[in-house]
């Protein structure tokens, strides 16, 4: 079983979210967190799933390059990002609670996509991968957007709301693809990868 060859390698995470964490755990995986340092750089003219993928794989290549060295057993990083398109307008992590408003502003009412890219690294493998939902919101009211603002401080997810929060139960009518995607982890799409890397031979142990 897949969760069985995983003990062979020491998995890590480069993400510091919570929700990735969550649903990796959920998952089955045994892991470590190494948040990575890399520099999101991107270019205007790429298109979202360009996007998710390259910072997905400047992320495990990040941390995959520090801990190769140091790793005791065969080295295997996650690497993830999850950005929000709605009306062409990329929408990553509200700086403030102000931007956070205005980005529930846009999305209230209408359906936007979410698209979350992924890359499993190793020293024989280096997998890069992305996921895409629809979700469409009801219409939201100030007071909607206010309260959740404040109480929830939805600053470091993508499109500044969290699809498992209050926000979710609210005022999503309408998610077409994955709901783990949204989440910012493609869980099914994950596992998919993790088979394929297990599938090969590593240098330091047979799978």
């Amino acid at each position: 079983m897949l969760l069985d060859k995983l003990k062979e390698y020491s998995v890590v995470l480069a993400s510091k979210s919570p929700r990735r964490q969550e649903l990796l755990r959920g998952m089955g995986v045994g892991f470590v967190v190494c948040p990575s340092d890399a520099q999101e750089n991107i270019l205007p003219q790429w298109q979202p799933d360009e996007v998710v993928r390259h910072l997905a794989s400047q992320k495990a290549d990040d941390v995959y390059d520090r801990l190769v060295t140091v790793s005791e057993k065969p080295l295997l990083v996650i690497g993830g990002d999850t950005i929000v398109v709605a009306d062409g307008h990329v929408l990553g992590k509200p700086h403030n609670p102000d931007e956070a408003v205005r980005m529930l502003r846009l999305l209230s009412g209408r359906m936007h996509r979410v698209y979350s890219g992924l890359c499993v690294r190793t020293a024989s493998k280096n997998l890069v991968d992305h996921d895409v939902a629809e979700v469409t919101f009801a219409p939201l009211t100030d007071d909607d957007i206010s309260y959740y603002v404040e109480r929830y401080h939805p600053l470091d997810k993508a499109g500044a709301y969290g699809v498992q929060e209050w926000i979710g139960y609210r005022g999503i009518s309408r998610l077409e693809g994955s709901f783990y995607n949204v989440m910012g982890l493609p869980t099914h799409l994950l596992w998919d990868m993790l088979e394929l890397v297990c599938a090969a031979p590593h240098p330091r142990c047979d799978v």
